[in-house]
């Protein structure tokens, strides 16, 4: 009896662990390049990646690094089920999509929830209204079954945009985002997805990770409930959160060769899904792009990959190398750095911004239950 019983309960476990697969997709660089359209819309779209973290004002969570966004998934709402394509952005704590109320060229491309279309919405007189580096979006918010992998979230609250101005919007292959960071910095107050599955017992536990891959290969995904151990065959190395907001560390110090180039007193690190490229304080920028030997703008000669050294990330007494294969980009036969300089406020300190960069070389666990960060090398 005791070995049936244990049996049913590790079958419940595996219920409840989901695999939601992420796909990757042309990035919003990539399109505008072949179109000839990357330089004119750079000039018009300047943007500060440290906007997302530092907004004053109406609540904000901006997309880092816009262009390069290439992890997509795709979820469902309303009864019967409506298709949206989302960025699971470690990021930011909302779900949003555009609705049929909104008249703006961006929702005119993109999938538009359809409320008169499901029979379990619930509409509310509450507004929402997110400020963006390139663009903004305002709508109304209500409740509806959202579907994420096989888990049905039963009365999510999510936002219906109505409108987002300026043409941010319009070139991106996505639809909305659905926010994995916590509910203290949800605009509205709005219950995060990942809460909810957690409150109605959805998942075997209370965390969630991400494997990111590799150059054009396949099999992204985000795993809701568990941990494949097939990813963790060199241990996990467990980092406390310093901030129940973002998913946000403590980093000790980030070296080159041996030789401490940036965060030498430490330093502040947030580990986002909805960052392509590594965003780092301008100051710091400069020293990496010297010690590699980059040009001010990030460029460097493809044939001097091989000879780079990795960039080592020391974070709670441990080593985590990121190798040119990973910083370096190439494209269309040039190649630059994978980094990105932002304005920190100097109150803030010196904050960086760990995005797919980095995390394509580890698969990374977000534990709610016990507000860490868990990180295991590919």
């Amino acid at each position: 009896m005791k070995l049936l019983l244990l049996l049913s309960l590790v079958a419940l476990a595996q219920c409840l662990v989901h695999r939601m697969p992420l796909r990757r997709a042309k990035s919003m660089r990539q399109s505008l390049q072949e179109h000839g359209l990357l330089e004119h819309y750079l000039k018009l779209h300047p943007y500060n990646p440290a906007a997302k973290f530092f907004s004053s004002g109406v609540s904000a969570e901006p997309l880092q690094n816009y262009m390069d966004n290439e992890y997509f998934g795709t979820i469902s709402i309303g009864t019967p089920a409506q298709k949206f394509t989302v960025i699971f952005d470690t990021g930011s704590s909302n779900l949003w999509v555009p609705s049929v109320y909104c008249s703006s060229p961006a929702c005119g491309n993109h999938n538009r929830f359809n409320p008169a279309d499901s029979s379990t919405f619930v509409s509310t007189n509450d507004s929402v209204s997110i400020a963006y580096g390139t663009g903004s979006m305002t709508g109304v918010l209500g409740y509806d079954t959202v579907i994420v992998s096989d888990i049905e979230v039963t009365s999510q609250i999510f936002g219906l945009a109505e409108t987002e101005p300026g043409d941010f919007f319009y070139y991106t292959p996505f639809d909305g985002i659905l926010g994995l960071a916590f509910p203290s910095i949800a605009s509205s107050g709005a219950t995060p997805v990942f809460d909810n599955m957690m409150t109605e017992h959805l998942v075997a536990r209370d965390l969630f990770s991400v494997y990111l891959s590799k150059n054009e290969q396949s099999g992204s995904f985000v795993l809701f409930g568990g941990i494949d151990s097939s990813y963790t065959t060199n241990g996990i190395n467990w980092i406390p959160l310093s901030a129940e907001t973002y998913w946000q560390i403590t980093m000790d110090s980030v070296s080159i060769g041996g030789e401490t180039v940036a965060c030498s007193a430490g330093c502040q690190a947030i580990v986002d899904t909805g960052t392509s490229l590594l965003a780092v304080p301008n100051q710091a920028l400069s020293n990496l792009l010297g010690a590699l030997g980059a040009t001010s703008n990030g460029q460097i000669s493809c044939s001097a990959i091989s000879s780079l050294p990795d960039v080592v990330f020391y974070i709670n007494g441990n080593a985590f190398a990121v190798p040119p294969s990973a910083y370096v980009i190439e494209m269309n036969g040039y190649c630059s750095l994978g980094f990105q300089g932002m304005n920190v406020p100097t109150e803030a300190g010196e904050l960086w911004i760990l995005g797919d960069v980095f995390i394509r070389e580890y698969y990374v666990i977000f534990d709610r239950a016990n507000n860490m960060v868990g990180l295991s090398q590919l």
